[in-house]
């Protein structure tokens, strides 16, 4: 059976390389508000190798989307650091969330969960670095990853998945790779309008998907 990213290894040469995952490739996770923006805007990044959602930072056994008990929404993601820094990803995470409030509820905290102590020292230097810059109190929290568990499919890539006939087609193309697909990753994160006009280009021509599939798509982008 053919790899269904196999199209793009054929002619898309950037994302290829990244399809197949680098066995340097290191993982961040984040707690950003609702996982469904961070999936998509972490997704259209070149670097970002694979996009999953999930539930960490809590205690509570088994969470689900109805009794997350006291995790967080999580983004976790894996990216190649020859292509792409953690702290270009921190960038991205300070930039993208309400760091000076706390959330009204737990399940939206702002939160960044290191996977390293190099990971650790690395956000909380940027966390000071901010409150320095700006002279505001930084609420967002800064913890060591204990576990996450993965939320439900129908939360994962969930811009992709609402896409009238495209988000069903690639679905049934991917199958289980869905989820740990770089090319689903970037056409998430490009049907909630990230990524460059050049990168939706090539991704478009690369896709091997029926007609129908790419007009949705390039009304989407």
């Amino acid at each position: 059976m053919t790899h269904p990213d196999a199209p793009v290894t054929r002619q898309l040469a950037a994302v290829a390389s990244e399809s197949q995952h680098p066995p340097e490739a290191q993982t961040a996770t984040f707690g950003m508000g609702c996982f469904w923006g961070p999936d998509a805007r972490f997704g259209a990044m070149e670097g970002v190798v694979r996009t999953r959602v999930g539930y960490a930072g809590g205690t509570t056994p088994n969470p689900s989307y109805y009794s997350l008990g006291d995790h967080t929404e999580v983004i976790q993601l894996e990216f190649d650091p020859e292509t792409l820094s953690y702290e270009e990803l921190l960038e991205v995470f300070w930039a993208n969330h309400t760091w000076q409030s706390s959330s009204r509820k737990r399940q939206y905290r702002g939160v960044v969960l290191a996977h390293t102590d190099e990971q650790y020292e690395t956000a909380q230097r940027t966390k000071d670095d901010l409150a320095e810059r700006t002279g505001a109190t930084v609420v967002s929290e800064i913890e060591v990853l204990e576990s996450i568990t993965l939320a439900e499919d129908y939360h994962q890539k969930y811009e992709l998945r609402s896409t009238p006939v495209a988000g069903d087609e690639l679905a049934d193309r991917y199958g289980d790779e869905f989820v740990d697909s770089t090319v689903v990753a970037r056409l998430n994160g490009f049907v909630a309008g990230h990524g460059t006009e050049e990168q939706r280009r090539r991704a478009l021509a690369a896709l091997d998907v029926p007609a129908t599939v790419v007009a949705e798509l390039r009304r989407r982008f």
